[in-house]
């Protein structure tokens, strides 16, 4: 389950008992707002999101949408929530879309990919924030952003740069970044106009730029020409962009589209994963997609879901409450936050989903690390591998794999011991297929 993290005085105020984080009461999940016990009052948001006491830091996603969700219900203040989301999101458009740049169209070596691996892509993303790095048309200097990568990244960019195909892509990418940065101006200015009739038109003219955008990352005839790491990062590309579409819908106050929008995004992301993760073709390519993946099931799913259960909730309020909600004064939310904090993740560090990778690489068949990816964008196929397990674990007379034991072992377990007794049982198959062939044999002769 996610938590929070609030500003020390209002975490004083929790310890103490006088506040309370606020539950989704449908769905028990925490919210990421504070209010006074006795008053009633909503006194804060939450300054961060964590998983296990880490600060969340997805790919695509914007953290400030839920960190600044409550805001963007208040008319003084949701002109500051939009454009932090908005920064946040166009930084990491830009960083994904850049990184093609190296991946190019067909499949690279191992080592170039690396280069703009996930540990990497944080790092490009750190430098932009930081204006280390500038972003012009939605690519970035590569040779200088890499520079300490080896010659053979800088050499695979200047052979990427020279590519025909690439090029035609690379002119579709600038053209679909450029109507990202036209639509995110319309949305700036709809929050800067007190007519509401007019901000919704002007919302609505951004929605319809955000969808010609996406309908040049999500082009099949582009996506089918490209390998699984270059899918990806458009896929990624075409998330950012959904999300900005269900924050264009927030911003005019119609959360069940919101909502339904957000819900959409979830299925699609895993969708997609799974699309990628069946056509990769190389280890190399595993080694990209394996971490990466399972950042945006831990972080940007996660995310998702929390921005999801707040817009619901919101919309579960009474009248009276919604009103509280919108009057609440939250300065006491607006605090540094302290990047030297242990509950943040540096992005210097190597990512723990990179390590995760490594170490499993170790312990399991190529096959159980699609599986373990597969398993975990979409539970169901952990189901059926349970079912198949419990069944030929009950043919050897394997007591302990029962299904309620199978349900609290972990996703990399669960593939490890599918493909055990997958070949396991393909393996008696054929000799029993040999074995009819040899009788068969001796009785012709």
């Amino acid at each position: 389950m996610l938590t929070f993290l609030f500003s020390p005085a209002i975490q004083a105020g929790i310890n103490s008992g006088a506040y309370e984080i606020v539950r989704n009461q449908a769905t028990g999940e925490l919210i990421g707002v504070v209010r006074d016990k006795l008053t009633g009052r909503f006194v804060a948001h939450a300054i961060a999101t964590l998983n296990n006491g880490m600060s969340l830091n997805p790919l695509f996603f914007a953290p400030q949408l839920v960190m600044d969700a409550a805001q963007m219900y208040q008319t003084h203040r949701g002109f500051t929530a939009t454009l932090n989301s908005l920064s946040a999101i166009q930084t990491s458009l830009g960083i994904l879309q850049a990184t093609t740049a190296v991946i190019g169209v067909g499949v690279a070596a191992g080592v170039v990919v690396s280069g703009v691996n996930l540990w990497q892509t944080l790092k490009l993303r750190e430098d932009v924030k930081q204006l280390k790095i500038d972003v012009k048309e939605g690519f970035i200097d590569l040779k200088k952003a890499l520079k300490d990568q080896g010659i053979e990244i800088i050499q695979r960019i200047d052979e990427v740069a020279q590519d025909i195909q690439f090029q035609q892509h690379r002119l579709e990418l600038i053209k679909a970044y450029g109507r990202f940065i036209e639509a995110t101006k319309l949305m700036k200015t709809a929050m800067s106009i007190q007519d509401m009739g007019a901000r919704k038109v002007e919302l609505a003219n951004a929605r319809q730029t955000l969808g010609e955008a996406l309908a040049i990352y999500r082009n099949p005839h582009l996506l089918s020409e490209t390998s699984a790491a270059g899918k990806l990062r458009r896929l990624e590309c075409s998330w950012a962009i959904e999300q900005t579409i269900a924050l264009s819908y927030q911003l005019q106050g119609e959360l069940v589209a919101v909502s339904d929008r957000v819900d959409d995004l979830q299925r699609q992301i895993r969708q997609d994963s799974l699309n990628v993760i069946e056509s990769y073709q190389s280890e190399e390519e595993l080694d990209f997609i394996f971490p990466e993946i399972t950042r945006i099931h831990d972080h940007d799913l996660a995310l998702l879901d929390s921005w999801k259960n707040h817009v619901d909730w919101t919309r579960s309020l009474p009248p009276e409450e919604l009103k509280l909600l919108v009057s609440s004064d939250f300065s006491s939310s607006e605090v540094a936050f302290n990047p030297d904090s242990d509950v943040v993740s540096s992005y210097l560090a190597t990512p723990p989903e990179q390590l995760l990778y490594e170490d499993l690489k170790q312990k399991s068949h190529s096959n159980s690390l699609r599986d373990q990816l597969r398993f975990m964008m979409q539970p169901e196929l952990r189901r059926e591998a349970e079912s198949y397990i419990n069944q030929q674990a009950t043919i050897a007379e394997y007591k302990i794999f029962v299904p309620s034991n199978l349900q609290k072992t972990s996703t990399s377990t669960i593939a490890n011991l599918y493909w055990y007794f997958k070949v396991r049982d393909e393996e008696a198959r054929s000799q029993n297929s040999e074995s009819i062939s040899r009788g068969f044999r001796l009785a012709t002769n």
